[in-house]
């Protein structure tokens, strides 16, 4: 039997047919496309064990997220998002569900289904977002960033420094939002006025100079000193993701979070581990000679509000920052492990994935210890491996560009579960057994390939599918369901791991986007079987009612 503990779920964005086409073509009237299904979870979390002045600081974190949220709009649509969702359609009802997409997706592009327009008259997506302007060529913006490297920079807008579209000129993010950001930061020092823990409130204070001078990394420091502050905000520019053209420019995102402190002590030990994990990599010595700092920690939390890039489509259960290389070698990392939305998940998505893909008779190995863990190690895995190549490219992330995020959550997925081979083996995980975490893992392929291959998540989910079919890592049967084969699905784990280090420590770019190419792509057998996934009316993510009023707080 599987674990079916029940998430709060209030409703369903219902399906309709939009009048569009392919990706890549302008919308008509003759192609309909079913939109995506997201399940409605309310997002709450036990707050009687704070105090007034903690009880107190959640709004204003609240509206600083808020904030941040509208200048995520502006890098991700640079529209007018009310003029979106003014469009009429047949009914007052279809009207404001496709109002309800336009929220959802940050835009008329429906991420979950390759960014395609859902809105009559809407072209594709630029890959570089609103990040760069819409008529510029990769050519144009490789020859002036050699003069002007701050063009690359993670907290820069570019745009045409003349009428003549002869120069690019970098803009702060300080300055381009400047008006969102002051009010962000007025919120975060409101806050620290009421911090009590002393880590909370330098970190708050540092994020708010952060918002302002464009210069992250003395924040990022403090936010790694902090830890036991039982309310915690993640806040700013941070994830590359949005960027699909270069994959330089940081999106905005904020996280509002209360910690579980029964279930961060469970997770203290695996922290401590990281430099030995390191050292057993399989890989050779000169991909993985760098030391994990052991300032890395991690901890469980709910979630109370999400805004901007983390709230666009498919929806953040966890969480490994910061992204800074200095930051990550000399204090380690922070991984967040997001339990009440992992739940909603499981309970409401994996669940009825794996009763409708998975074997009957290895059904039973799907738990939510093992999606927990799994999840949990994937972002362990993003502090291991290589930060910089070995060939004096400079960072894994510069080297391969648009390239690295798939590679790099690949990397995480794979090493990840790895890791779980390697401490259940040692005896270090005690809950669970192998084939729990194996056929979990598969069940989670179907869960994570369904947000589509155009995402850094969904081509490193096709990725690693596709290698373990050509490996024999499991079989799919004759009515369409999968049988894992615990053996090869152990060496694929460890050949692709390999394969993927390899690549990232190499910098060679041609070769990592050969790799994704061949890799990332969903075949038509699993097209048809994710077909009748959605014909059953499972939905592919979740969406929340959020704010003051969900948590009962004035």
């Amino acid at each position: 039997m599987l674990n079916r503990i029940s998430a709060p779920i209030l409703g369903f964005v219902v399906c309709l047919f939009a009048n569009q086409t392919a990706i890549g073509q302008e919308s008509t009237s003759d192609k309909p496309v079913e939109i995506t299904r997201y399940a409605t979870v309310k997002l709450e979390s036990d707050l009687s064990h704070l105090n007034d002045n903690q009880r107190k600081m959640i709004p204003l974190l609240i509206e600083a997220a808020e904030q941040i949220d509208k200048a995520f709009w502006k890098q991700a649509y640079g529209g007018d998002p009310a003029g979106l969702k003014l469009r009429r359609h047949s009914s007052r009802k279809e009207s404001d569900i496709w109002a309800r997409q336009v929220d959802i997706n940050y835009g008329p592009w429906d991420r979950l289904q390759g960014n395609r327009p859902f809105l009559e008259g809407v072209g594709p997506k630029p890959a570089g977002a609103n990040f760069y302007p819409q008529d510029m060529t990769k050519e144009e913006f490789e020859k002036q960033v050699k003069q002007h490297p701050e063009l690359k920079s993670l907290y820069t807008m570019v745009r045409w420094a003349d009428e003549d579209k002869t120069s690019l000129s970098a803009i702060p993010y300080s300055d381009f939002f400047q008006t969102e950001f002051s009010v962000a930061a007025e919120k975060l020092r409101a806050a620290a006025a009421l911090a009590e823990d002393a880590g909370f409130k330098d970190y708050l204070l540092a994020r708010a100079d952060a918002l302002l001078s464009n210069d992250y990394q003395a924040s990022d420091f403090a936010w790694m000193d902090m830890k036991s502050n039982p309310i915690d905000i993640v806040i700013g520019p941070i994830e590359t993701y949005e960027d699909q053209l270069f994959g330089y420019k940081a999106a905005c995102e904020s996280y509002v979070l209360i910690k579980d402190m029964a279930w961060s002590e469970r997770l203290t030990k695996y922290a401590a581990m990281l430099p030995d994990l390191q050292k057993g990599l399989p890989v050779d010595e000169k991909y993985k000679q760098e030391t994990p700092g052991t300032n890395s920690d991690l901890n469980a939390y709910d979630v109370i509000y999400y805004a901007g890039d983390c709230n666009a489509g498919s929806k953040t259960i966890a969480i490994n920052l910061p992204n800074d290389e200095h930051v990550q070698l000399e204090k380690g990392s922070r991984r967040l492990q997001l339990k009440n939305s992992m739940r909603a998940k499981y309970d409401q998505i994996l669940v009825p994935v794996a009763d409708l893909l998975i074997v009957p008779e290895q059904r039973e190995h799907i738990t939510f210890n093992a999606f927990f863990s799994n999840t949990m190690f994937h972002e362990v895995a993003h502090g291991l491996g290589i930060k910089n190549t070995i060939t004096g490219k400079g960072t894994v992330r510069g080297a391969l560009q648009e390239v690295s995020s798939a590679l790099e959550e690949g990397k995480a997925d794979i090493l990840g579960i790895y890791m779980v081979s390697r401490l259940l083996e040692q005896g270090e995980i005690t809950e669970g057994t192998l084939e729990d975490f194996y056929v979990t893992f598969m069940a989670s392929i179907f869960r994570s390939v369904r947000f589509g291959a155009s995402s850094a998540h969904g081509k490193a989910n096709m990725i690693r599918f596709n290698y373990f079919k050509d490996r024999g890592a499991f079989t799919r049967t004759e009515d369409g369901q999968y049988r894992i084969n615990m053996d090869k699905m152990n060496a694929a784990i460890t050949q692709l791991s390999n394969q993927i280090l390899k690549l990232q420590g190499d910098g060679d770019y041609e070769a990592a986007r050969k790799f994704a190419d061949e890799m990332g792509f969903i075949a038509e057998d699993l097209k048809a079987d994710l077909a009748r996934v959605n014909q059953r009316g499972i939905p592919t993510d979740i969406v929340f009612e959020q704010g003051v009023q969900a948590l009962g707080l004035k």
